[in-house]
């Protein structure tokens, strides 16, 4: 995995607060704003109109059929005059609402819905009916006024419905999912009409329906579209990840079986995410909130790693699943705000923007360090709509400088004598010939938002939800009539009499409130240095490091202690903790006080790189705890990751074997108080707070005669998470004699819940299962006539290592290869190695073959009520594992 890079300057963080922006000078940014528009619209209506889109390069329209096929993109084309229909409520919110009313009448005298053309539901769904139901809304409001519009008669809402109808085909399968694509003419008929093979969806593909469905069936009063958006929204919800909480990227239509089964809250799945909360805003169903609310807890536990949000495995979500991010993902902030949490959000747009400014625009995917995976940009919104609302959420005038940034950008980059084009490549500034219809339908509707104040709009906002293409939808819908004819095993509405204006008072946070001091934003941006943004001066260094004293040793470095951390900052070194355990330096020459100093942190760097390498050549294969007493008798074996100090196991015949003990204090960091029990036990102990050879040393003075340390990241699990090996501190570790060995949270509990069922609870510790039989032979002997309940479970096989622990101090620090593709002015260390997706499951295949080829062996009947928890405890741990090797099958 390439390094994160985690080191972000604040423009003007150092230099001054960012100054407010004169509503003069806001004036201006909003008439360029729509001056930019103009250009843009007038160019496809010269010279692109009645085709879909604008080529801005060839000055013509972009017709499907005529034009060379770009595959799936080409699918949002119907022959129906696309980028005219996506941008009909954006020349209402502009005020231009003479130029609305011509657009309106072009697309009811000119446009066909009814063409023999295969089109993707999605893009229809969104551009093409969101459009129409936009303009509709629009319309209404004008007419409402009196002045505008007054010969308008629900034109454009019949339209939409003919194209409603037209989609529905699409929903008639078994799971309620729709096919991705549909012929509009003909439906969905198979071979004959080109639709009805596909087997596979992506989740955004059949989670974004709801908001355009539900309107349709408010406005129209025909229950039927809100009803088919709803039971795929079901049968999505009803097929997450139930011990992640999270959904996979590709789903089949049929089976329901995810198909690609990485998660993330970019490409593939973003609008769904998007689509649960805003359908709660629209339509005021708690049911969305609270699936929302789920699906978003597990996307903070596992997804974000503020700044960055990095896909995971629906099944192994605390593995990465890729190194890069997608540009979709700038969406999220602006989602964040809408849900209230506004910290994560600063810091992710900050980030992005970080990467904005290094690149002029967000590429189409970028890696954690940020340089470019792809190259492309098609001139999305994302970022700019993230920007907007976040304005909105803390009027923090920084966000209008980065609406600025935009606004440059495009004008310099991407503006062409017949529009705006998109970028080919971000690196050389080359050119696509595309203007997408998002472009207008989106990236203007924002940024003139951004700039202008509250008497430049011709409605009021509030009154209406965006949809994922900006689409604008009344509130007033959660009002309208719905059928019974809708499942009904969803929360019931309110009566039409209880509900009115007050019931969204609640809908969202209030931002006003949110924000007393205007400097918090700042606050939480000034920790994210930018490595990017130059336009500060350097401070001058009060101190060269050192000062007299040599400079620090990667060999010496203990991440405990602060005299080191303060020499790494004066070195540009900072240290980053992941919440997965990570931890990663990383070093930019320019933050260093002196060149002296940068020049010592490149070193410190590269000593770093060469320990780390030499550390990983040495690592060890897992050990395994196997628990002896009753009513276990051996055959619970839990994975256990070993010390590169003690006693080594590997050269044991016998192993270590004796009753467990809770150490007092539980962290190990002091002198053990209940000496007297731990004394010939082996100890249980707590991750963190100190390394893990003073923790054994505590336990050892003690007169214990093993240790075992139990993580304290609640949820992990060695079925989920890579284990590594407990390095020492740094120091000589000679006089530590015991064996040491690490649990994961999930199968240290284990232990823990049968200490606390049976008391005394006896453990060997070796390098592999030993033979359960003779195990069980020697309990019964011990036992005599004591009943017993032998536990089925799996013996653990041996797989390769893949992170080493360093110490504890973080608590969670870990030490691998390093990523050598640095600079020698920024060198980033990552302490653990990051494998990829396919490492990873090529590292534990063979763990997982080691266990599906021992036959198992069945659990006799419980006759002891008193292992009831923890055999529950196995039964869901089996599960797990059993759909854990299920997933490495299907993707070996």
């Amino acid at each position: 995995m390439p390094p994160v890079l985690f080191i972000f300057s604040l423009f003007g963080a150092l230099c001054s607060l960012a100054q407010p922006m004169t509503r003069e000078e806001k004036h201006r940014l909003r008439n360029q704003v729509v001056e930019m528009f103009d250009h843009a619209y007038q160019n496809y209506m010269d010279h692109a109109y009645p085709a879909d889109e604008l080529m801005p390069l060839t000055c013509r329209g972009r017709v499907r059929g005529l034009e060379p096929s770009r595959g799936d993109i080409d699918d949002a084309l119907g022959k129906f005059s696309l980028t005219l229909i996506d941008t009909l409520d954006t020349l209402v919110l502009l005020n231009k609402t003479t130029e609305f009313e011509a657009a309106v009448r072009r697309v009811l005298s000119d446009v066909r819905l009814d063409n023999d053309i295969v089109v993707s539901v999605f893009e229809t769904n969104i551009r093409v009916l969101g459009g129409l139901l936009g303009g509709h809304s629009m319309a209404v409001m004008l007419k409402e006024g009196g002045e505008h519009m007054q010969w308008y008669q629900d034109e454009l809402l019949h339209m939409a419905k003919d194209l409603g109808v037209r989609l529905l085909p699409a929903f008639n399968t078994s799971s309620g999912l729709p096919y991705p694509r549909v012929n509009l003419k003909h439906g969905v008929r198979g071979p004959e009409t080109r639709t009805g093979t596909e087997t596979d969806t992506c989740t955004a593909c059949a989670g974004t329906i709801i908001l355009e469905f539900a309107a349709l069936s408010r406005f129209t009063g025909d229950p039927v579209f809100e009803a088919h958006a709803r039971r795929a929204l079901d049968f999505l919800w009803e097929k997450r990840q139930r011990n992640s909480n999270l959904v996979g990227t590709t789903i089949n239509i049929h089976s329901g079986e995810w198909v690609r089964r990485d998660s993330g809250v970019g490409a593939g799945i973003d609008s769904y995410y998007e689509y649960l909360l805003k359908a709660y805003v629209l339509l005021g169903d708690d049911l969305f909130l609270q699936r929302f609310n789920i699906h978003y807890a597990s996307i903070m536990k596992y997804i974000s790693q503020p700044p960055l949000l990095l896909d995971v495995h629906i099944h192994k979500p605390l593995l990465p699943a890729r190194t890069w991010m997608d540009s979709l993902l700038a969406f999220f902030p602006g989602l964040q705000v809408l849900k209230g949490d506004i910290r994560p959000a600063i810091e992710t747009h900050e980030m992005l923007y970080q990467v904005t400014k290094k690149h002029n625009f967000l590429p189409e995917a970028f890696t954690t360090d940020f340089r470019v995976h792809w190259a492309q940009h098609p001139l999305r919104p994302e970022f700019a709509e993230s920007t907007y609302f976040l304005y909105k959420a803390t009027g923090d005038p920084y966000y209008l400088e980065a609406g600025r940034t935009i606004l440059d950008n495009l004008n310099r980059f991407a503006r062409v004598p017949c529009g705006f084009a998109a970028m080919k490549d971000v690196r050389t500034g080359s050119h696509e010939d595309r203007m997408d219809s998002f472009f207008l339908a989106e990236m203007f509707k924002y940024l003139f938002l951004l700039f202008a104040e509250a008497d430049d709009l011709p409605f009021d906002v509030e009154d209406y939800v965006f949809t994922t293409e900006a689409h604008l939808l009344p509130l007033s819908l959660s009002t309208a009539p719905h059928s019974s004819s809708i499942p009904s095993n969803k929360t019931v509405l309110q009566s039409e009499e209880e509900l009115d204006d007050s019931n969204f008072d609640w809908t969202c946070p209030n931002t006003r409130l949110l924000f007393p001091d205007p400097a918090f934003p700042r606050n939480l941006r000034e920790p994210i240095r930018s490595a990017v943004d130059k336009s500060c001066p350097r401070p001058a260094p009060y101190k060269e490091p050192g000062m007299g004293r040599p400079p620090l040793r990667a060999q010496d470095f203990m991440a405990n202690n602060p005299e080191h951390l303060e020499l790494l900052r004066r070195m540009g070194v900072s240290l980053i903790h992941l919440k997965d355990g990570r931890v990663q330096l990383v070093q930019h020459a320019t933050q260093a006080v002196s060149a002296v100093a940068a020049e010592d942190g490149v070193r410190f760097m590269q000593e770093m790189m060469e320990l780390s390498s030499q550390q990983q050549k040495e690592q060890l294969p897992p050990r395994a705890i196997q628990i002896v007493s009753h009513p276990f008798f051996g055959r619970v074996v839990l994975t256990a990751g070993p010390a590169q100090f003690g006693t080594d196991l590997s050269k044991s015949s016998t192993g270590v074997r004796g009753f467990v003990t809770v150490a007092e204090p539980y962290s190990g960091c002091t002198e053990i108080t209940n000496a007297e029990y731990i004394q010939g036990h082996i100890a249980l102990l707590q991750r963190g707070q100190c390394m893990f050879a003073e923790k054994a040393r505590h336990i050892q003075k003690a007169g214990a005669i093993g240790g075992i340390v139990i993580d304290d990241n609640e949820g992990s699990s060695s079925d989920t998470a890579p284990l590594f090996q407990m390095a020492g501190d740094g120091r000589n570790t000679d006089d530590v004699t015991l064996p040491l060995l690490f649990l994961f949270h999930k199968e240290g509990n284990i232990l823990l819940e049968a200490l606390k069922e049976y008391r005394e609870v006896e453990v060997l510790l070796s390098d592999k299962a030993r033979d359960r039989g003779v195990d069980v032979q020697e309990a019964k002997e011990d036992c005599l006539t004591e009943a017993t309940t032998p536990t089925s479970f799996e013996p653990v096989g041996q797989s390769q290592m893949s992170t080493l622990e360093l110490d504890e101090s973080a608590p969670e620090e870990e030490v691998s290869p390093v990523d050598e593709d640095t600079s020698p002015a920024e060198e980033v260390s990552p302490l653990k190695e990051d494998v990829s997706p396919a490492e990873a499951e090529a590292d534990s295949a063979p763990l997982k073959e080691d266990r599906d080829s021992e036959k198992r062996e069945e659990p006799e009947a419980d006759t002891d009520s008193s292992s009831q928890s923890v055999d529950e405890l196995l039964a869901d741990w089996r599960e797990d594992l059993e759909a854990f090797q299920q997933m490495e099958k299907d993707e070996l």
